[in-house]
């Protein structure tokens, strides 16, 4: 070899500075370290000192410096000056742009504050942005929550008080089995895969229950390839079999669940079907100390799960006994439920021998004392380490809320919840429902709405009716049609306001909420709505303001676009209010802060929120003299108190060292910066499991400032609430839902988890329509953010439709075959690939990859727009007509959520290809297409 070989440096210097905040590529919010150069973005990479990532970061994460730098930006206000939808805009000064939202907001928060509709997307600002639309005085308030997993949240409140992900996690470190239902790859999924490579290297076996075996479930030691909308089917009977089994932990249920609560029996009282209480309102039990009545939670009270009262004639029984009854039925047993889940007899018992072999067999004990509510010390923490984790694949269907309550049944009856090795709840979870706020709904002109919109109903009284029964809000949330919605009903929103029904609106104002296209069901069909006009030529929808960072499909209907920035240009807030990083063994919140300026006319959304708020005279945004209050969001951050010494943020507040509670301090974000954009305080020992029980626990988060005394709980298998509801329908109560709801509601909101088919089952032909059809996010991909990513693109830059083996021999399919895939709403022409590893009646995709002609700044040819679909063309937001005079909502009966995963399919074999259908018309975009490579220099 030459001595003369030129010098190749192989470390060159990465950066010059390296600035830590936090991810925005998905919803886990992972620490990243920025590195910088010459004042430019150079690198991402994971923040090893995080508490969510630990350092880890994904293919999104990594990929962050290309959507900071996306051609498709928007780069000023603009204002429409074609037709709508036809995305021709004129660029506006700041100064213009707010006057026109001024012009439109002032008179309605004036007169008729209802008329705006206010919903956001996947902002993770909630708690401010619904503060924003409490002080303008609008009922019409929610993000995205109701078309993607509020059923998973709600059930998981009412039933236990926290559910997965954002509420809780499964004791990675200490769990011997892992069950996981319906997750894909893109939530939470740093944490996850760290979690499954924790509990597989200590020897735990990991279970994946799915119609899909890719991700977590292809990596499973086991997978069942269960039948869409089955799982609570599958779940109730695992269930059956414990409980014929007496594999059920008895002692926890008598003590920390309402399993021993005793029911109201008589079949002559009002009060049938709910609890038996004292003179002080508390629920009541037979105490086995004494066998006589007592409080739930009296001292030194030991519940009898078999407890029964006899009064007048009438033996009052524990919900144990309904328990018992119900689900030891031969209506749950294998053989009866199999061939719906797509299962054998054999599979069903031997998944529930397994739960029942690890949970009882290789139980666990920790050195732990700790004393419970009622004020009895145990000597030790005593674990079944069995853990579920689930998300949106058992969430996003029509029977979604009562499946997400059976599952948190079947972790309780093995008494795994906030035990070692079993599902831990994140701080500052868990709270009950009771806990939270109920929703408000009263409007006065010129005033903030009379409390915050969402909330958890206790019963009819809290619906958001008018006296005629007719819903308040424009989404009919908290409506008879959807008691409990909890997070309200976005996708019902534009459809709603198009009908006028339940009245029309003035002005649609939405944030990254992208419903012209893939954030909506019924795609063509909105589109037609946002473009729709009477019969005086005037818009249905009159007025459209709209908020993004990017040229997305949305933009395009919109009248007036306040452009935000990307997520390294802004102040943002994970707040314990909000939807924080807590880990189990920690409670954190972090921020995002602009580590570099925009090079463009554009500012974040919550800060332009802050400037809208004073310039309204909005309570809460202005000051006793009129002036704005917040001069930005991260003055906002700094300044805003929620509850005495309670902000946004947690973390350094007073003089910097007080922690959960504490005075404004002024240097708080800057002390965020110094720490790595986090903040996080370790639960303590004593405090660690048992938490709704745990004494110190307890007292550790008033400390904290989870809420301000002291609230035990026990765990509500048995939801009174919806037996309310239940006695409403039976007529009983002043507030009456209208006749042709009578029977859905007993029906459906039964107060112990159910399982019913999925609503599309009986509003179309099965045998015409045989086939479940899915999307599923992939881990290198959140939402259509990220679709015009220059190196996800590469990635997935388009999308065919997986089918399984007996789908492929039916029709004959070869490689590069596309088809026809119709559905009771419409058809679409797709490229199709074989899967193998598939339940065998269920096709799916990758969701959100398809694109439409002229957005995101991506060439009218590029693969996402000709090789790229959406299922939403397929699915409509009202289900099929049946006959019975009335178009029944797509969405879960209970919480309104979107049925997105009930849709049944037709697939054929088409000559048609090498161009997806419907080819939807390009639309011009208000920034220029971007070059064929995207590249630049930073640094010399």
């Amino acid at each position: 070899m030459s001595l003369d070989q030129p010098h190749v440096d192989t470390s060159p210097k990465v950066s010059d500075e390296v600035r830590k905040t936090t991810c925005y590529m998905c919803a886990c919010r992972c620490g990243i370290n920025v590195h910088m150069k010459d004042g430019k973005v150079a690198y991402i990479e994971g923040n090893k000192d995080h508490p969510v990532n630990q350092g880890v970061l994904c293919a999104k994460g990594s990929a962050g410096i290309m959507q900071h730098n996306a051609p498709s930006r928007l780069q000023a206000p603009l204002k429409r000056v074609g037709p709508r939808g036809s995305g021709k805009f004129e660029e506006i000064s700041w100064d213009e742009a707010l006057d026109i939202a001024v012009g439109l907001l002032k008179p309605i928060r004036e007169k008729n504050p209802e008329k705006l509709a206010f919903f956001t997307g996947r902002d993770q600002s909630q708690s401010f942005t619904g503060l924003w639309a409490q002080s303008y005085g609008t009922p019409n308030f929610a993000a995205h929550g109701g078309f993607c997993s509020v059923n998973m949240a709600a059930a998981g409140i009412y039933t236990m008080g926290g559910a997965f992900w954002e509420f809780g996690q499964p004791d990675w470190d200490l769990t011997k089995m892992v069950m996981i239902f319906g997750v894909a790859e893109d939530h939470d999924s740093n944490p996850i895969k760290i979690g499954i490579g924790k509990a597989k290297k200590n020897g735990a076996k990991v279970v994946g229950v799915n119609p899909i075996r890719t991700g977590y479930n292809a990596v499973a030691d086991d997978w069942v390839g269960i039948t869409p909308g089955t799982d609570g089917l599958f779940i109730l009977s695992m269930i059956h079999c414990l409980m014929k089994a007496g594999k059920i932990d008895l002692d926890y249920l008598a003590r920390f669940t309402n399993a021993s609560v005793l029911i109201n029996e008589d079949p002559k009282s009002e009060q049938r079907g709910l609890f038996l209480r004292d003179a002080d309102g508390q629920p009541q039990v037979i105490d086995r100390r004494t066998g006589k009545l007592a409080p739930w939670n009296g001292a030194g009270v030991e519940p009898d799960l078999a407890g029964t009262h006899r009064a007048k004639g009438v033996t009052h029984r524990s919900v144990f006994h309904s328990m018992a009854e119900r689900y030891m039925s031969d209506e749950y047993a294998p053989e009866n439920v199999a061939e719906k889940c797509g299962l054998t007899p054999a599979r069903i018992r031997q998944m529930a021998a397994e739960l029942a072999r690890v949970a009882f067999d290789e139980a666990i004990e920790l050195d732990r004392e700790w004393a419970d509510f009622r004020g009895v010390t145990h000597s030790k923490m005593v674990g079944r380490p069995v853990s579920f984790h689930a998300m949106r694949g058992i969430s996003a269907h029509s029977n979604g809320f009562q499946t997400c309550r059976a599952l948190h049944t079947l972790q309780i009856i093995l008494g795994t919840v906030e035990t070692p090795g079993g599902m831990r709840f994140k701080p500052p979870y868990p709270k009950p429902a009771t806990a939270h706020p109920k929703p408000h709904c009263k409007v006065t002109p010129g005033e903030a709405l009379d409390g915050p919109h969402l909330g958890y109903t206790q019963g009819p009284e809290d619906l958001c009716i008018n006296d005629d029964g007719s819903p308040i809000r424009i989404d009919k949330a908290y409506s008879w049609e959807n008691p409990m919605s909890a997070h309200g009903l976005m996708h019902m929103v534009i459809s709603n306001a198009h009908a006028g029904v339940p009245y029309k609106i003035d002005t649609l104002f939405m944030y990254m909420a992208n419903m012209s296209w893939n954030s909506s069901m019924n795609t063509s069909g909105v589109m037609n709505m946002l473009t729709d006009t009477d019969e005086d030529g005037n818009y249905v929808i009159p007025n459209i303001i709209y908020s993004d960072a990017y040229s997305s499909e949305m933009v395009a209907y919109a009248d007036l676009v306040l452009p935000d920035t990307t997520y390294l240009e802004r102040h943002d807030c994970i707040s314990l209010l909000d939807r924080p990083i807590c880990e189990a063994d920690g409670v954190a919140d972090a921020i995002r802060w602009p580590v570099v300026e925009p090079d463009r006319d554009v500012r974040g959304f919550q800060s332009v929120l802050c400037d809208l708020g004073g310039r309204l005279g909005m309570p809460g945004f202005v000051n006793e003299d009129g002036s704005t209050k917040y001069k930005d969001y991260a003055d906002y951050i700094t300044n805003h108190i929620r509850r005495p010494g309670v902000g946004p943020l947690a973390g350094f507040r007073g003089n910097g060292d007080d922690h959960g509670r504490g005075e404004v301090n002024p240097n708080q974000i800057d002390r965020y910066i110094e720490n790595g954009g986090f903040w996080i305080e370790h639960v303590p020992d004593d405090c660690a499991y048992f938490k709704p029980f745990n004494a110190a626990y307890q007292d550790w988060a008033v400390k904290m400032g989870f809420y301000d005394v002291v609230q035990p709980y026990i765990f509500q298998l048995y939801v009174e609430p919806m037996r309310k509801f239940q006695l409403a329908s039976e007529g009983i109560g002043t507030r009456q839902p209208p006749d042709h709801l009578r029977d859905r509601i007993k029906e459906t909101m039964d107060p112990l988890p159910i399982w019913y088919a999925p609503f599309e089952d009986s509003h179309v032909d099965p045998d015409e329509f045989p086939i479940h059809a899915l999307t599923q996010r992939p881990m290198a991909m959140y939402h259509s953010w990220g679709t015009q990513n220059a190196w996800l693109r590469q990635i997935h830059g388009h999308n065919p439709l997986y089918l399984p083996t007996k789908v492929w021999e039916a029709n004959g399919f070869e490689e590069g075959d596309w088809a026809k895939v119709s559905s009771a709403h419409g058809f679409i022409v797709v490229p199709v690939a074989h899967q193998a590893s598939l339940n065998e009646n269920t096709v799916w995709t990758w969701n959100a990859i398809g694109k439409r002609k002229g957005a995101w700044a991506l060439e009218e040819d590029a693969s996402e727009t000709t090789k790229g679909f959406l299922l939403n063309h397929l699915i409509h937001e009202l289900l099929p007509p049946k006959g019975d005079g009335l178009r029944w909502a797509n969405s879960d009966p209970i919480t309104g959520q979107a049925a997105w995963f009930d849709l049944r399919v037709k697939i054929e074999k088409t000559d048609q290809a090498n161009h997806c259908l419907p080819a939807v018309p390009a639309i011009k975009s208000p920034v220029p297409k971007g070059p064929k490579e995207l590249k630049w220099k930073v640094g010399e």
